[in-house]
C-alpha cells in the first residue's frame, strides 16, 4: 500500500509539470485530484513540499508581497531532478500502482506515461478490482440471510460500485490497445 506521503509526492510533481504554483494553488488542485473523500490538509502538504526541498525535487521562487501579509509569496517549480524522479515513479509497476491509494493520482498523469505502461496499470487495476469483486460477492451471498436490508444493501452498492469500475477499466484498455479510438465517459472509479 503506498504511503500518503508517497501519493502526494507524486501528486505535486505531476501538477508541478504543468507549470509553477504556489501553495494555496496546489492544495486546491490536490484536493480535486484526491476527491471529496480525501481531502488534503496544509498540515499534510508543506511538510510534504519541505521533504521535497530537501531532496532537491522541487524549489522554492520568492515573488512579490502580497498586500494581505506582507510576506512573498512563494512559488513551487519542479527541479530537473524532480522531473526524472517523476518520471522513475510513473514508469513503475506493480501494486502500488494500482492500489486505491495511489490509481487516481497515475492515472490523472497517464498523458505522460507510456501506453504499455499504461496497460501494465490499468490491468493490474482490473484484476485487483477483479480479487476484491469475487470476494465480496462470496461474502455477499454467505451473510445475505444473515444481515439487515440495509447491510445487504450496502454489500449490493458495493459490488455494483466494482463492476462499474471493472467495466470502465476494461473499455479504457480496449481503447489504448486501439479498440476504441473513444471510450465511453468514464464514472467515478471510487464509491
Amino acid at each position: 500500500m503506498a504511503r500518503r506521503a508517497d501519493t502526494i509526492e507524486l501528486a505535486v510533481l505531476g501538477l508541478l509539470h504543468e507549470g509553477p504554483m504556489h501553495g494555496y494553488e496546489l492544495r486546491k488542485r490536490l484536493n480535486l485530484m484526491l476527491g471529496w473523500g480525501r481531502v488534503l490538509s496544509y498540515g499534510s502538504l508543506y511538510p510534504a513540499l519541505k521533504k521535497m526541498l530537501r531532496a532537491n525535487l522541487i524549489t522554492e521562487v520568492a515573488g512579490p508581497a502580497t498586500t494581505a501579509t506582507r510576506r512573498p509569496r512563494i512559488t513551487y517549480e519542479v527541479t530537473p531532478a524532480g522531473t526524472e524522479h517523476f518520471q522513475r515513479l510513473m514508469s513503475e509497476v506493480g501494486p502500488t500502482a494500482w492500489e486505491d491509494d495511489n490509481f487516481d493520482i497515475r492515472f490523472a498523469f497517464f498523458s505522460s506515461t507510456d501506453m504499455e505502461i499504461r496497460l501494465r496499470v490499468l490491468e493490474g487495476r482490473r484484476s485487483r478490482l477483479q480479487e476484491r469483486l469475487a470476494r465480496v460477492q462470496g461474502e455477499l451471498e454467505r451473510t445475505q440471510a444473515e444481515v439487515n436490508r440495509y447491510a445487504a444493501e450496502l454489500q449490493r452498492h458495493g459490488v455494483e460500485s466494482v463492476e462499474r469500475e471493472v467495466r470502465w477499466l476494461s473499455d479504457l484498455i480496449k481503447a489504448e490497445r486501439g479498440g476504441d479510438a473513444h471510450p465511453a465517459p468514464a464514472p467515478t472509479p471510487h464509491d
